[in-house]
């Protein structure tokens, strides 16, 4: 499968670097939703590989800019910084980025191929998978994209808990050429399935390690990132969608 480089600075960023955190081949992983200083500092030394912050004022993950700076002055380079806008001003994502110019940014709403691709700045494009037809139609619509975050159909954009029809998509998978990250519904007990289904670039897990919303239960970081582990080791194939 195809590896994860279109945009030059993308072999920059740990989410796709040729290694993940641990240096080893598995799957990349992205913690979701993180509002606290503790939260990110765990989901650090548990091996994440990217951290994603929400820029939209209507998630109860919300964080100011000014919590933002405080929160992403915990990450080293070595993990990356996601910053997730749904349907924002062109004006927001450059205050943004003017803060923060390593971030990856994800678009997680309507936003248009022109858009997205005005910022010149790496980004992944969400789709809400109600056919296995959205993410074929969506990686031709977003040439620019560097990977799609695969995700449940919601009006609320995102962390609510539930799984899309992983089946529907798996039997489309070979004709998703761009990498794929699975979010929507993860956790310990099924992101195993999902990686051996849909040999995605990287998992995105938010409400799957929270005790309530934006707040995130360490243990659970921990025992998710085992599990990823345990999904790749398991059958070393599943390793393939993320080599160049």
């Amino acid at each position: 499968m195809t590896g994860a480089k279109n945009n030059k600075t993308e072999e920059k960023t740990m989410l796709f670097s040729q290694k993940a955190a641990d240096d080893t081949d598995r799957i990349r992983v992205k913690i979701c939703g993180l509002t606290r200083e503790d939260d990110v500092v765990t989901a650090i030394e548990a091996g994440a590989d990217a951290v994603g912050f929400i820029c939209y004022p209507g998630s109860s993950r919300y964080v100011t800019p000014s919590r933002l700076m405080a929160l992403t002055s915990l990450v080293p380079d070595s993990v990356s910084v996601v910053l997730v806008f749904v349907n924002p001003t062109s004006e927001e994502v450059r205050e943004h980025l003017a803060l923060f110019p390593k971030a990856i940014l994800q678009f997680h709403g309507n936003e248009s191929r022109p858009f997205c691709d005005q910022f010149h700045a790496t980004y992944v494009k969400a789709v809400q998978v109600k056919s296995s037809r959205d993410l074929i139609k969506a990686q031709e619509e977003y040439p620019m994209a560097s990977a799609l975050v695969a995700d449940t159909p919601s009006e609320v954009y995102g962390g609510t808990g539930e799984t899309f029809d992983w089946k529907a998509v798996a039997e489309v998978r070979s004709q998703i050429h761009k990498p794929l990250i699975i979010a929507g519904g993860l956790r310990e007990q099924n992101v195993r399935e999902a990686i051996e289904l849909l040999h995605p670039w990287a998992v995105d897990v938010a409400s799957g390690v929270e005790t309530a919303r934006g707040i995130k239960d360490h243990d659970k970081i921990l025992s998710f990132m085992q599990a990823v582990r345990r999904g790749c080791d398991a059958d070393p194939s599943q390793l393939e969608s993320v080599k160049a």
